[in-house]
């Protein structure tokens, strides 16, 4: 077992409850962990035997590309993604923030993590 971790992804997409977020677009987030058995591809070094990290990223930015109301969505469609993309995974954990959320006053970001394992 092992894990392959994104972290640090970061977007400009058109996401928000209110509409006007869906207009002028902001700055999103996303860290993401694979719950996976690496021991094939560590024995082989071979890249057919683990997950693709350019196929995750290239994952996360169509996800992101489609507007969302809720940061729980967003998480909920990726999660969704990789577990039909990779069903060897196990386990699929991802957080997506956005930056500077309209609250009325300072707030560095809005994060919401969700977590699902292979068959629930």
């Amino acid at each position: 077992m092992g894990e392959i971790a994104l972290e640090g992804m970061e977007f400009f997409a058109f996401h928000g409850y209110y509409d006007e977020e869906q207009k002028i677009g902001n700055k999103y987030g996303v860290d993401l962990y694979i719950q996976t058995d690496l021991h094939a591809a560590a024995a082989s070094d071979n890249l057919e035997a683990t997950v693709n990290y350019e196929k995750l990223y290239k994952l996360v930015l169509h996800e992101m590309s489609l507007p969302a109301r809720l940061l729980e969505h967003l998480g909920h469609r990726i999660i969704e993604g990789i577990l039909n993309e990779f069903p060897f995974v196990q386990q699929v954990k991802v957080s997506v923030s956005k930056f500077n959320p309209p609250l009325g006053g300072i707030c560095h970001k809005a994060k919401v993590t969700l977590e699902k394992r292979q068959g629930q």
